[in-house]
């Protein structure tokens, strides 16, 4: 298995205006201009023709995360093993792989019920960034190659889905948190699972063992310097958007950054400095402090 990145996500809101303008005029992602005009928000960041799709529905869901694969024979492979495992899935039509701008597709659900589409021969568009914010770059690699940053899913049968990423899709472990939220000695507390793909970032998705009904805990953007975390900080703050957590230093991936409300009403983290991994020796970790400073939550 060789999962390489993570590509994008498709958004379903009834706040379709709303995300136009926190993508753009906040976030700093473009409209993309090489996608169709078809009544859905096609975000770009890069290299790639677009990273958010934003779709209007009657309600605000993460309907599914696009994981990149190397080439056809791995689609093959995956194929093959989720048939082993017991695992449904259905085939993308040509003209869903065509609107995804890619050559092939499949769509499936991990055992939380996340909605997951794995993809290979994703296009380049090459077509220019600029950011309505002045954004001179966002942190995902050449072309694009590390993915446009990371997403926490819900799991709340957490054993169960982390042995679906690691051992049917081929994720390595990267960290574990384990959070109590009381001093009572039966507080079971939440695990909070962190993965990587084949590619530096220090993990492209995480899994919290709760509940959500959005499909998401948070998603994260990153960007090259402090000072963008600042002026978006900035922003957020002069159109009252609220912020979820304060700036602070996350531990495990060095990972410099702020929390605030989408318009769908999960979270987006917005940092900088994000830790990069030499995956050959790695040790994966066990962290008991999320952040050395700062990251004060809104509970």
């Amino acid at each position: 298995m060789d999962v390489r990145s993570y590509g994008y996500v498709v958004i379903q809101t009834a706040k379709l205006d709303e995300w136009r303008d926190f993508a753009t005029n906040v976030l700093g992602m473009m409209i993309a201009p090489g996608m169709p005009d078809d009544g859905n928000l096609y975000l770009k960041m890069d290299e790639r023709p677009f990273r958010f799709m934003i779709v209007e529905g009657d309600s605000e869901v993460l309907l599914a995360s696009g994981f990149e694969l190397a080439d056809k024979a791995c689609l093959d492979a995956t194929c093959a093993k989720l048939d082993a495992a017991g695992i449904g899935y259905v085939a993308g039509s040509d003209d869903e792989a065509a609107a995804k701008k890619v050559l092939g597709l499949i769509k499936l659900k991990d055992p939380a019920g996340n909605g997951l589409e794995l993809y290979y021969g994703a296009d380049l568009d090459y077509l220019k960034f600029v950011s309505p914010t002045g954004i001179d770059e966002f942190e995902t690699g050449f072309n694009g190659d590390m993915g446009f940053g990371h997403a926490v899913f819900p799991a709340p049968n957490l054993e169960e889905t982390h042995a679906f990423y690691t051992d049917v899709l081929g994720f390595g472990d990267t960290d574990y948190m384990h959070f109590k939220f009381s001093e009572d000695p039966n507080d079971p507390g939440m695990g909070l699972n962190f993965m990587h793909v084949n590619n530096p970032r220090h993990h492209s998705v995480a899994l919290y063992q709760a509940p959500d009904p959005s499909g998401c805990i948070h998603l994260m953007l990153e960007v090259k310097s402090v000072d963008e975390v600042g002026y978006c900080l900035d922003r957020v703050l002069e159109k009252e958007i609220k912020v979820t957590s304060t700036l602070g230093r996350h531990t495990n991936d060095r990972m410099l950054s702020f929390y605030m409300q989408t318009p769908s009403g999960f979270a987006l983290e917005f940092g900088t400095g994000g830790l990069q991994v030499d995956w050959e020796g790695y040790t994966p970790t066990k962290s008991t402090l999320p952040s050395y400073w700062g990251h004060k939550f809104e509970m």
